[in-house]
This record gives structure tokens, sequence and C-alpha cells, in this order.
């Protein structure tokens, strides 16, 4: 049988990518986990099989999907992650560990600095720590092709997984032949998924589905996958996957809209003290300015999606506006110095003026303020760093294009 591994088994992976492969014929998912093992012992409390709520205007119903069948948990055995990606049966390996997770500088080039335990370790044959490690040990010991496909929200997610994977490889020692003989496809992926509250737990069990590990998601999806593998892959098409030549149209369009968009929401809505999406855009205020940030990104985007751009973001605020989804904008605010970079700058960087998009920086800069004031360091994996360029008077901009 023909498996998938995948990095980063976490909820939007069962809502989207496992979701779909359950339905894309006789594939079987084996996942891994870089960090904890709650993951692995809720789903192993119901055999892996877990209960994924689907949620529109009109309501809820709940799916059950049985198409995991373990959770490494990669603290624990190392050494098994690399022997998963190498062995025959393995034909795929997916990703989502979200942005930091790559270990990237804002350029898209490989931080070495901050992989170098990971460089030293896999010198010695020792087993790594990051994903990219994990990926590189694997890929190390295998002949055969495989397609390796990033599903994170990073423009040319796949190419830039190719170039960080050879860098480090350069580092290590190790011919980058053993990564490039390997294809990696782009994608662009898409579907809403808030996190996992006790609620939600209770209207699994109380529906008779498995509930120790359930899932929320809304019934829009979308997945685009650039049409270059090495080998054998799931009928992803037959579960309306859409295959194509070329990602970027898509992969521009829904960064700059939906999440240009979603950051923006959650930074303003959380500055006027609202908790979830659907509340921020039911503020007049807030709905029409999300709706210029989607305008604004929409003239800067390639010809093949920019006639849709409207429609576009009309179905965009109809998502967001899902009563019975309770996406918290506290959740989206993660990483701001990550994503925002590529959902608002990018933007701002192909037009001459972006107001909307200036005043969605301006609200970070706001909540970066009052989270300092309130003495927390914003979930951000450069919090040292904005923290003090704020009080050196620094603009989002500035910390942005350089001073991170």
């Amino acid at each position: 049988m023909n498996r998938i591994v995948h990095i980063g088994t976490g909820a939007f992976h069962r809502a989207h990518q496992a979701w779909y492969v359950a339905s894309a014929g006789d594939w079987r998912i084996d996942g891994v986990s870089l960090r904890s093992a709650g993951v692995r012992d809720a789903l192993a409390r119901d055999d892996y099989v877990y209960a994924l709520e689907i949620a529109d205007a009109n309501g809820r119903r709940i799916e059950t999907i049985d198409v995991i069948d373990s959770v490494t948990v990669a603290p624990e055995e190392p050494e098994t992650v690399a022997r998963l990606i190498a062995r025959p049966e393995t034909q795929l390996v997916t990703i989502t560990v979200t942005e930091k997770g790559y270990h990237l500088h804002p350029d898209g080039t490989l931080d070495l600095v901050a992989l170098a335990d990971d460089v030293a370790a896999l010198r010695v044959g020792d087993p790594p720590v990051t994903m990219p490690g994990h990926l590189l040990a694997g890929l190390s010991l295998r002949d055969a092709p495989l397609t390796v496909m990033s599903c994170d929200n990073l423009p040319a997610n796949g190419e830039k997984l190719r170039a960080a994977l050879s860098a480090l490889a350069e580092a290590v020692g190790v011919a980058t032949d053993r990564v490039t003989r390997h294809r990696f496809p782009s994608t662009m992926v898409d579907r809403i998924t808030p996190a996992v509250d006790d609620e939600l737990r209770a209207r699994a069990a109380a529906a008779g589905a498995p509930s120790h590990a359930p899932v929320a998601t809304e019934a829009f999806s979308e997945w685009v996958i650039e049409d270059d593998f090495a080998g054998p892959m799931p009928d992803l098409a037959a579960a309306s996957a859409q295959i194509v030549k070329n990602v970027a149209p898509f992969e521009l369009r829904k960064l700059r809209m939906l999440n240009g968009a979603h950051s923006t929401l959650a930074y303003a809505g959380l500055n006027k003290g609202l908790t979830y999406v659907h509340e921020a855009v039911a503020d007049a205020d807030l709905r029409a300015l999300a709706r210029a940030v989607m305008d604004e990104a929409a003239e800067t985007l390639p010809d093949a999606v920019r006639g849709d751009a409207a429609a576009y973001a009309d179905a965009l605020l109809a998502r967001f506006e899902n009563p019975h989804l309770a996406h918290s904008l506290a959740q989206i605010a993660m990483d701001g110095s990550l994503k925002l970079p590529i959902r608002i700058l990018g933007t701002m960087a192909d037009r001459t003026d972006s107001p909307a998009c200036a005043r969605a920086l301006r609200e970070w800069e706001s909540w970066l303020d009052a989270e300092f004031a309130a003495g927390r360091m914003p979930d951000d994996p450069a919090a040292e760093a904005l923290r003090d360029g704020r009080a050196k008077g620094q603009t989002a901009r500035e910390l942005l294009e350089g001073a991170i």
C-alpha cells in the first residue's frame, strides 16, 4: 500500500489534507509530531479515528475520518522519522508546521545559525530536531524519488523548501543531489480551522463520534497543487483538489486577500476588545477595512486571478461571517513578524499608495503596544526584538523591513 508521511499532524492537517486523502483512494497516513505527544495520545484513544465537524451558516455536521494509522513523536523516537521517510512504500511527504517551522530569513534563505544544532548532529549521524533536519535525514537514506509537498502559507513554498534543504545538505556535507533528485511541488491550501475547545469535544461525544481529538472547520476547502510529482500520488483531483501548472496566482490571491484581511481583522478586532472573526466582520468599520485590504491586494494580482477577485472577496466576507465557526482572533494574531511581510507588505510594495494596508500595520503596532504595556509577550518568534524596537519608536514597517 502506498503511504504518506505527514509532518505536523495538527488540526489544520486533519481538517484539510487528511480529509482529501480519505476520499482519494487506498492511501494511508503516518503522522509526525515534532514537539509534543498530545495529539498522538488523543488520537490513539480512538485508534486514530477522529471527528471532523464541518460548519456553515446553516449549522454543523460531523464526519468521521479514518485515514491516519500512527503518529510518531519525534523527541521520543527521532530516528523513526527518517526511517518512515526512507521506506519504499512512502511516496509522498506533506508538511504543515507554520512559517516559523522552516527557519528562513526574511529573504527566504535558510537560517543556518538557527539550525546550528541540527547541522552538528547531522554531521556525526545523530538525529536532528527541526523539520528541515528530519527531512534531510530521511532523504539522505532514500534513493527512490519522492514527492515532498509543503502545505504552509509561504509563497513558492515548494521552491523555498527545496532550496532550504539543499543549503542544509551543503552545510552538513551531504551531496545536494540527495535533495534535488526529489520533487517539491508548490501548493496553496485554504480551509479555516479554529482551535479545538471543550465544547467541540462535547458535541462530538453527543453525536456518538470519536471525541478525544476532534477538529472543527468550515464547509469551504481548496487545495491547488503544482503538477510536479516524482511517482504515484493519491487521486486528489477526484477529491476536488486542483492540479495546475502554476500555483503562484492562486497562492498570491489567498495570501494577500484572505490572509491579509484575516491579519487585519485580528489586530483591529483585538484592539476593539473582540474575540472572534465573525464578531470583527460584523463591525461596520472593520468590515470596510478588511474589504479595503482585499481591494488593494486585488489590484496587485496576476491577470489569471484578478478578474474574479471581487467575487472572491465577497465569498471571503461570507466565510468570515460564519457564526458556527469560533475562529479566534488571537489564534490569527500569532507570528505577525513572519506573516505580515507576506500578507501586507507584499501588497504595499506593488502599489504607490495602500491606506488600508497601512492601517493594518498601525493596528498591529497598537496591539503590540497594548501587549507590552500589560506585561505580556506576543506569541511571535521575534517577540523580544519587537518589544525593543517599539520601545525605540520603530514603526511596524521599520520592524518588518529589517529591524527584527
